[in-house]
């Protein structure tokens, strides 16, 4: 009778675990069910330095969404949700803190027609809003207007999609 000695056995349930690991190829993301007011359907936002994951945000027009803005960096971001108007009243807002001194963010505001949707949140902390997309949407955009972090690259597309669509169905904008 022939014995498989130790480093032979390790060996052997090492490959056997590894085999059974495999579970094909990755899942697709799911198509896309509209929140409703009674049940939002959940949206996650990611601020890094100097970026938000994903790179582009997919909605349908008119449902309600639960939307968790998480800060994954190490500096206070903010998602200012909007059009062109809402990113350039918020952007000329907070340039004018350029040069505060060290400290809590200085409170700025912009008139209330420009205000879009605007949440901050600090290093590693989340914040979700409950929002109900417009039904005939704007282009809108998400972005940062922290001193410098829009320049930088915080900024990204929101794209409207209908009801039932992946995101890898629906081309980019």
């Amino acid at each position: 009778m022939h014995r498989i000695g130790p480093p032979a056995q390790i060996l052997t349930l090492a490959l056997a675990f590894v085999a059974g690991c495999d579970v094909g190829a990755t899942p697709a993301t799911p198509p896309i069910v509209a929140g409703r007011a009674n049940a939002p359907r959940e949206v996650n936002l990611i601020a890094k330095d100097y970026s938000f994951l994903p790179p582009i945000v997919d909605l349908v027009p008119g449902e309600t969404i639960l939307l968790h803005v998480v800060n994954g960096g190490l500096e206070v971001h903010e998602a200012v949700i909007g059009d062109a108007r809402v990113q350039a009243a918020w952007e000329s807002a907070e340039a004018a803190t350029l040069g505060a001194p060290p400290g809590p963010t200085p409170v700025v505001s912009v008139a209330p027609d420009l205000a879009g949707i605007r949440i901050v949140v600090r290093s590693g902390e989340r914040v979700d809003i409950v929002w109900t997309v417009p039904t005939d949407p704007p282009d809108l955009w998400v972005g940062c207007h922290i001193p410098g972090h829009f320049d930088r690259g915080m900024q990204v597309p929101i794209r409207f999609v209908p009801p039932g669509s992946s995101p890898a169905d629906v081309p980019t904008p």
